[in-house]
């Protein structure tokens, strides 16, 4: 695996392990003040109206970081390529996802902006580096 490779598998376990935290704080402690609080949620009932919706919501974040793991692992294996690929479709997603959210919620640019940072930085260097 090229130095390029290596840095943005790195950059992308990063944004995998963020992506593994919002699982844990939507699916697991949604309902802890802190965690609701985190994401505006003003009230208990609030959290508790939103939990279906947080629930599902961390899987897809918990998806989307295997991906970028099973990427890893396939390229330790000695398939960068495709390993490359299906770590690109990970951080890819957490990237696309990243800019809804700004796009349909300025407000949120901060959010959008810490869950898409390590994303774009990986996409670039994954993509460059597969093409070394």
């Amino acid at each position: 695996m090229n130095t390029l490779l290596v840095i943005g598998f790195v950059i992308a376990l990063a944004a995998a392990a963020l992506h593994v935290y919002i699982f844990i704080m939507e699916s697991i402690t949604w309902l802890t003040p802190k965690t609701w609080k985190t994401f505006g949620i003003k009230t208990q009932e609030e959290a508790q109206i939103t939990k279906p919706m947080a629930f599902n919501q961390g899987f897809y974040n918990l998806f989307l970081a295997i991906a970028i793991i099973v990427g890893f692992i396939i390229s330790l294996a000695g398939q960068p390529v495709i390993g490359t690929a299906v770590a690109l479709v990970g951080a890819g997603s957490m990237l696309a996802a990243a800019l809804v959210l700004i796009l349909s919620n300025p407000k949120l640019a901060r959010a959008a902006i810490t869950q898409g940072t390590l994303p774009l930085i990986a996409v670039i260097l994954l993509a460059i580096g597969l093409a070394a």
